[in-house]
This record gives C-alpha cells, structure tokens and sequence, in this order.
C-alpha cells in the first residue's frame, strides 16, 4: 500500500489548499499553537509532542520545522492521511494507526516518557463529551507537570443567533484573505479516490468507517465545554490564546 513521494507530494500540497475553505486564518492558527509549544518546551532539550489527529501531518510538519530537536508522535486512525503523512512529511513524526479514545490508545503511542505537549488542529470535535473527557484525562495522565493541551478548532457558541454571528465573521475574515479555492473537502476526496497508488489504502479506510460510525459525527461542543471537561480531567487551568469568529485555540495546563 505504498505511495510515491511524487503522488504523496501532489495529494499533501491538494489537501492544504482545501483546508483553506474551513479553516479561518489557518497558518496563523498553526503559529499560535507552535508558539504555544514553544513557550512550553523552553529549555526542554528535545521535547515531546504528541499530535491529534495529524491526518497527512500538517500541523506536525510546521512544529518539526518550528523546534527541529522536538520528537513529534502523530497519530491517526485514516489510512489514507497517515500514509501521505508517512511519504511527504515522514522525517517529522513518528506515525500511529489508532483511535483516539478508544481502549488501548494511549498504550499504542508507545511514548516512554511524559509528553511536554498534545495538540491537536480541527480533529476532536468528532469525540462525543464521554469520549472527549475521557481522552482528556488520559492526555493529563500522559503530560508531565506543567505541560499543556493545545485545541485548535471551530467553537461554535451554544445559541443559535451567536453562532451564526461567529460563522459570519469567520466568512468575511476568509473571503478578505482570498482562502477560498476551486477544490473543497468533497472534491478532494474524490479526486484522491481515483489515484490507484490510493485504492487498497481507502478500501481499508471505508471498512474502519462502517466500524467507527461515531467518529464521523461532528459534535459542535462549545470552548466553555471543551473548558469545563478539562478542568474535570485534572487541568490546572484553560484559557483561549487566539480567536477569530468560531476559529479558536484553546489551552489546558497540567498543574
């Protein structure tokens, strides 16, 4: 199942510009997260990151050039996305097949010592609130003293007037910027599905999506939510670091 470096190289650079339609200032969301990152690990040495939901490693790519001695574990439970991570970006991370909140996950990561960071970027929305607390309480269990869950997503606010007013302005702001392109997220995946380097990697990716049904629902919790689980899981403290519209990233401290 293995894809070139040319085809891994085109699907990646593809998938960056759909991206850019959801979400809003995207490059700046991912600096406020390696700032973040980097505030955390100074005089770490060589710190250790763990990615959430890295798809095809977007995110693990920018931190890996952001703190070059960082160790970086990128997991994820897409075949697809993991593997063009594996060919394009595979000198960033280390990559895990597995599914975040399900049993068993946490071991799979095979980390070996405290993670000084877990970020994630767009991905734990599709975690139901028991799943989600869950898996916070297992990431406070993993972080050592001082270290930080770093969420960056879209937050939509609880009542619908609000959340229609966030959208809107998240619009504007993304129109202004010119982020839209001809290929959306649906495209993308079409287009991908015809490549025949891809065809076994996105049959194994439909069987895991008929196993996996919840995790292709989209819950919408709020920040406050995301917020309150934290502190529930044994968080110090959360706060928001960066805001645009709904767009925003959000920071759990271990005490």
């Amino acid at each position: 199942m293995g894809v070139s470096t040319t085809a891994a190289r085109t699907w990646v650079e593809r998938w960056e510009h759909q991206q850019q339609h959801y979400a809003v200032d995207r490059e700046e969301r991912f600096t406020v997260i390696a700032d973040v990152v980097e505030h955390v690990a100074e005089g770490r040495g060589a710190p250790l990151l763990l990615d959430l939901g890295c798809g095809p490693g977007s995110l693990a790519a920018r931190l890996a050039a952001r703190l070059p001695l960082a160790e970086i574990v990128a997991v994820d439970m897409d075949p697809v996305l993991l593997e063009l991570g594996r060919a394009h970006h595979g000198s960033a991370a280390r990559y895990v097949d597995a599914v975040i909140g399900e049993e068993g996950w946490a071991d799979a990561l095979d980390l070996g010592r405290p993670l000084d960071a877990a970020v994630s970027t767009t991905a734990l929305h599709y975690l139901s609130e028991p799943v989600l607390l869950r898996t916070y309480r297992q990431l406070a269990e993993l972080l050592r003293p001082g270290g930080v869950v770093v969420n960056g997503d879209h937050f939509p606010p609880r009542s619908a007037s609000c959340s229609k007013l966030t959208a809107h302005v998240g619009r504007c702001r993304a129109e202004r910027a010119g982020a839209h392109t001809a290929e959306d997220w649906q495209a993308w995946w079409r287009a991908a599905a015809l490549d025949p380097q891809l065809a076994q990697l996105f049959a194994l990716r439909e069987r895991r999506r008929r196993a996996h049904r919840s995790h292709s629902a989209q819950w919408h919790l709020t920040a406050g939510d995301h917020a309150r689980l934290m502190l529930l899981a044994g968080f110090r403290d959360v706060t928001p670091v960066w805001q645009v519209g709904d767009s925003c990233v959000l920071v759990g401290v271990k005490g």
